[in-house]
């Protein structure tokens, strides 16, 4: 019988006590540099691999993703800007709302394109309640989404926006502090949306060291997003550091 990925993500938090999702951009960076941290992750811990971006400047998006599959261990998750994102050759995608917002383009415009090419690519959609947090700068995704980010002290009205998603059927809620945050989302909010919802609470942006990706686990988040910041030569290292931080019980079980 066939497991979805959303089941293998989400098995894998109960067993391991969270989850590692690493994110690759290859408008970022070269795709010769990106690979070889793709082929480390699952060997490191890593539980999936998003792909990303806010404008899509790589001229062969669908060659990049296909590469990327071909490197990786674990799932591909494509986690895209818009519906020209949406491409073949992954296993799942998180087909986000941006919840936190009411420009109507992302709350249902872009999904309404998209739709029909996940349909056609026969790829896993995993319905995501996308949310931006307040992070001390005027995020990249704040400026194409034209829209306000919920305030860093409103933990409530979070908790509210992630319990409409889950009442909406949505399978995930996404706290974003957006690429460049200068910080992470608050730990004090993750603990209470996480207290309010049944589904998993997915944590990304301005988390820069393991201890910060731990501090989200243990305030209730699911699973951690981290970018591109590993240095080839001690890559693996760096990511291994970063799915123990992400799995507390597997390093409890361990020792």
């Amino acid at each position: 019988m066939h497991t979805s990925v959303y089941d293998k993500l989400t098995l894998g938090v109960m067993k391991n006590g969270g989850g590692f999702l690493l994110l690759v951009d290859p408008d970022r960076g070269m795709l010769s540099d990106i690979l070889p941290l793709v082929e480390e992750a699952g060997a490191a811990g890593a539980d999936a691999i998003l792909v990303g971006t806010s404008f899509l400047f790589n001229s062969d998006f669908p060659e990049a993703i296909r590469q990327i599959k071909r490197a990786s261990t674990v799932p591909v998750i494509l986690f895209p800007g818009s519906a020209s994102q949406v491409t073949p050759g992954a296993d799942a995608i998180l087909f986000m709302s941006l919840i936190s917002g009411r420009n109507p383009a992302y709350l249902i415009d872009e999904q309404v394109r998209g739709a029909p090419l996940v349909k056609s690519y026969g790829i896993e959609a995993i319905p995501t309640g996308y949310m931006l947090i307040e992070s001390g700068s005027y995020t990249s995704v704040e400026f194409v989404s034209n829209t306000r980010p919920i305030p860093r002290s409103k933990g409530d009205l979070a908790a509210a926006h992630a319990l409409a998603a889950e009442y909406l059927g949505i399978k995930l809620v996404y706290l974003e502090a957006g690429s460049g945050a200068r910080l992470a989302v608050p730990e004090k909010m993750i603990t209470e949306v996480s207290s309010q919802i049944t589904i998993p609470v997915v944590v990304g942006g301005g988390i820069v060291t393991p201890e910060d990706a731990a501090k989200s686990i243990n305030a209730g988040a699911s699973f951690v997003v981290v970018g591109t910041r590993f240095e080839a030569p001690s890559s693996q290292q760096r990511l291994r550091e970063f799915a123990e931080a992400c799995h507390p019980l597997l390093v409890k079980s361990a020792n």
